[in-house]
């Protein structure tokens, strides 16, 4: 259904087609009638959907131009970054309805500005329950006269610990308002809430449940511990998105992650809980006008942020929950349009996480391999030769061009080296941000039958308490190679040596550069020889100290399986 086919105010409609939007969702269109006809409404959809635009125009609409200057419309969220989303969206539709005032109101923001502004005559407040409760008390904001009061993203309040300031909401209203509810999901506190507070509600619900994955191209890329950030470069830098957003679990891991890329050149900024409103308003303004291209945020953000043209979603963590994961992709792929989210995944259990989250979804989740850094440095130059090509036979040199080009070739310059060093210029440009590693070759079963093997030696041992299953795990989960394929394991006091193939050795030490094993950072090299043997810091069974004990020799058999031997003295 689209808007011009509807009854809505001129005002409104050219407001409407100001942002671009000719077609009703599927829940703006079902939601919009019924609220114009002062129906409670209870709305089941995910994130992405238009939810704002499906309360908000309703809203607008039935605000008169010689209205009295009260408080008409309450909309209840769950974040301050979503009361701020909500209200600038607000302010769009309201654009050519100048009588029309919206505000928001949250905490860590002045308590006195939105004093003002409420008191500048305020028609329509939207609020987190906790500021809006503080307001309420101080009888700075009176609902006596509110005719419609939104609860959006219902459930996300009432995980967030908000029911009893929802309610002490609810009971400064009016009976005979009109209660709105959006919600992703039912659970029983939910259906409680409308079952007190509602009258006769229609429920709108949207035919899939999931139906905002189903537009979302979604890809898992497999990538060995420790080395997810050098992956997530080499996404960026093959995919190239215009704006993307990166989910991490911990506000740790944002603030290293926002360092680590914008010490590659990246411009990316960093969003959790812990940051000053100040800070938060300041991130997301860079984010919007496009001074950032890259946000990265912990979950708090998912259910806050609504950022139009987000065209990938990566996720460096999967999330805790697997409706957060809905949540989180949701920021792409809006109001119909395509998007892309990426799962980075290290390790069996995280592909278990994955599977279990593709089957929630419902949504097939294609695993894709990373270019390496040789094939993305290739399409770089041709990228460069293709784009000369299309210079020469579409741009004109200017006449100082061509006069300093006849200068240089009089002063005995080939033209060859000439046309060298101008490239080399282009080269470096098109390929100074690459990453130089390559993720290691995917697992492959049996051992390098008959290689050569050399020694890789660990600067842990067993005063870090190793042990050959800590190694060798270690090695799989960074590697990609497969346990058959690494030969004997030596621990010694201070350092531990592997056996591995001479063909695989620079990757194997390459990988582990940034790796952890047993929780204890690691540093690879090959294994120095000293007068005909390998260099140890105590050799196994030369011990008479009476601690013998503790020396011992770890091997495996082909089949993959450890011996340990003692060495009796």
């Amino acid at each position: 259904m689209q808007f011009q086919n509807t009854s809505l105010s001129a005002e409104m409609l050219h407001a409407i087609a100001n942002q671009n939007f000719t077609e009703m969702t599927e829940i703006q269109a079902k939601t919009i009638p019924l609220l114009l006809e002062g129906r409670d409404v209870i709305g089941k959809s995910n994130t992405g959907t238009g939810k704002t635009a499906a309360f908000s125009i309703p809203i607008i609409e039935q605000i008169a131009k010689d209205a009295d200057p009260f408080v008409y419309a309450l909309i209840l969220c769950p974040t301050r970054e979503l009361a701020m989303q909500a209200c600038e969206e607000i302010g769009k539709f309201a654009k050519f309805k100048k009588w029309i005032k919206p505000v928001a109101v949250y905490g860590g923001a002045s308590m006195e500005r939105q004093i003002h502004a409420l008191k500048n005559g305020a028609n329509i407040v939207v609020g987190t329950p906790g500021r809006v409760l503080d307001h309420l008390r101080r009888r700075t904001l009176k609902l006596d006269h509110l005719r419609t009061i939104v609860l959006d993203e219902a459930d996300e309040m009432l995980n967030m610990g908000f029911r009893e300031d929802i309610e002490a909401v609810l009971a400064q209203t009016p009976e005979n308002r009109q209660t709105v509810l959006f919600s992703a999901t039912m659970p029983p506190a939910i259906l409680a809430i409308t079952k007190q507070y509602q009258k006769d509600p229609v429920m709108v619900q949207i035919q899939s449940p999931h139906r905002t994955v189903d537009a979302i191209a979604q890809y898992a890329v497999n990538v060995p511990m420790g080395r997810k950030t050098d992956a997530l470069h080499l996404l960026l830098a093959a995919k190239k998105p215009v704006s993307s957003m990166i989910f991490c679990n911990t506000k740790k891991m944002v603030d290293e992650l926002t360092e680590a890329l914008q010490n590659r050149g990246f411009a990316a900024v960093g969003l959790h809980g812990d940051m000053k409103q100040m800070q938060r308003t300041q991130v997301m303004n860079s984010f919007k006008t496009g001074r950032c291209n890259i946000l990265i945020a912990t979950d708090v953000a998912a259910r806050g942020i609504d950022v139009k043209g987000v065209d990938a979603v990566f996720n460096y963590d999967l999330p805790q929950d697997h409706e957060y994961y809905i949540h989180r992709i949701g920021r792409t792929g809006r109001a119909g349009k395509e998007g892309t989210a990426y799962s980075l995944i290290s390790g069996r259990k995280q592909e278990l996480e994955l599977r279990a989250i593709s089957q929630y979804t419902r949504a097939n989740i294609e695993e894709i391999t990373l270019p390496t850094a040789a094939e993305m440095k290739k399409e770089a130059l041709d990228n460069l030769q293709q784009h000369l090509q299309e210079q020469c036979g579409e741009a004109t040199p200017s006449a100082e061009a061509i006069q300093l080009a006849e200068q240089l070739l009089s002063s005995g310059t080939s033209a060859e080296t000439l046309l060298a060093l101008l490239l080399q210029e282009q080269i470096t440009a098109a390929t100074k941000n690459l990453p130089t590693f390559d993720i290691p070759k995917p697992i492959r079963k049996g051992r390098h039958s008959g290689s050569q093997t050399v020694k890789v030696h660990f600067n842990v041992g067993r005063k870090e308490r190793m042990a050959p299953n800590f190694i060798l795990g270690a090695l799989v989960e960074a590697t990609g190679l497969s346990g058959s394929e690494f030969g004997k394991i030596d621990i010694y006091d201070k350092y531990t040596t592997v056996e591995v193939p001479v063909a695989e050795s620079a990757s194997i030490i390459d990988a582990m550069q940034t790796g952890k094993i047993n929780g204890h950072p690691v540093h690879a090299k090959l294994h120095e020889e000293r007068n005909g043997g390998y260099r140890s810091n105590s050799r196994i069974g030369s011990s008479r100290s009476g601690n013998f004990r503790r020396n011992r020799e770890y091997s495996r058999n082909n089949a993959g399986n450890y011996n340990r031997k003692k060495r009796r003295g």
